[in-house]
């Protein structure tokens, strides 16, 4: 397995036990960090693997952090809407 792959299964581990720990901002915090180091892993997998690959690791991620890509959806389609 190629290290992009490597890191790209090792966040979705460290996510899922990140989302087990209690916190008091409702993960917003963490949610932002795994945001921050997950988006250059799907970069550098679509550099090693293509742009499918990367789309199926983007998919991944997009399910583990679903609810702030909700938020984000609403407040960008808010702003576009004026």
């Amino acid at each position: 397995m190629s290290l992009s792959l490597f890191m790209a299964c090792g966040w979705g581990i460290i996510a899922n036990v990140m989302g087990m720990l209690p916190a008091r901002d409702n993960h917003w915090r963490r949610a932002r960090l795994l945001i921050g180091t997950g988006c250059p892993i799907v970069v550098y997998v679509g550099w090693q693997h293509g742009p499918w690959i990367a789309l199926i690791v983007f998919a991944a991620m997009a399910s583990v952090l679903r609810w702030p890509l909700r938020y984000l959806l609403r407040r960008v389609t808010a702003r576009l809407r004026g």
